[in-house]
């Protein structure tokens, strides 16, 4: 039965070419805008749910909620629109199989604590069915202990004065998506500038080691220049590869044609 999307979730739908073969149940893609969870940018967003798109990809692009609201608010925005999306409340022929998260800088944040199921506090969002198959991280947020981007931290958990208390301290460290991957973590695809200035590239280099050595299969690309927050990089010489370098492990995922 089709049903209203969850706050702040907008539909873009496949465009399947005609005669292409595909099956009639696409995949889907939840696609989390960076902004520091301060707010999102838009040029994360529908332009790359239209890509997605243009691949035969259902897209799902989330505006989660931001500071001032805390944790785990953006987590739970982003359970409920994965669990929406696998319940097929859109009408859309999505295979529930296949749906997956993008996300940006903080968004991919967001979407790597998605891919290591860090918890809600509510048993409802807290299941296996909010957890994509799949993710691909673009020059994300990854760790609150090492390398961070301390914007994302005092946005998502407020501002913090002194020295840690024992609960925060344990609480950066669930939100440390390297510190959290087991064998069931979803692949990953990741892609990071080595010259960001704003996010440190050891954020997905500490990922995608904490996937290897757990064995699961990640993609990495590291490209020499490029300033944070690219999008998806068009007029980038190196950067600008990553789409066509996703279409193609997304390929090699079957998740087109």
């Amino acid at each position: 039965m089709k049903t209203a999307p969850p706050r702040g979730l907008t539909v873009v739908p496949a465009v399947t070419p005609p005669g292409s073969g595909l099956p009639s149940a696409a995949p889907a893609v939840l696609v989390l805008p960076g902004g520091g969870y301060e707010r999102q940018a838009d040029h994360e967003a529908e332009p790359v749910a239209q890509w997605l798109s243009s691949l035969g990809i259902h897209a799902f692009v989330l505006r989660y909620r931001v500071a001032p609201e805390r944790h785990p608010a953006p987590l739970e925005d982003a359970k409920t629109a994965m669990l929406w999306i696998r319940n097929g409340g859109h009408g859309l022929a999505v295979d529930p199989a296949r749906v997956g998260v993008l996300g940006f800088s903080a968004g991919g944040h967001l979407a790597a604590t998605l891919s290591t199921g860090v918890s809600t506090g509510n048993p409802g969002l807290d299941v296996d069915a909010a957890v994509p198959a799949l993710s691909i991280l673009c020059y994300p947020v990854v760790s609150f202990m090492t390398g961070s981007h301390q914007g994302s931290v005092d946005n998502l958990l407020g501002p913090a004065s002194g020295a840690l208390p024992a609960e925060r301290h344990a609480l950066m460290a669930a939100l440390s998506a390297e510190q959290n991957v087991h064998a069931a973590t979803p692949p990953a695809f990741l892609w990071h500038t080595a010259d960001d200035a704003s996010v440190p590239v050891s954020n997905s280099l500490g990922y995608a080691a904490a996937l290897a050595e757990a064995g699961v299969p990640v993609e990495l690309h590291v490209f020499p220049q490029g300033r944070h927050g690219l999008g998806l990089a068009a007029a980038e010489d190196g950067a600008g590869q990553w789409p066509a370098l996703c279409a193609a492990w997304l390929r090699r995922m079957a998740w087109t044609g």
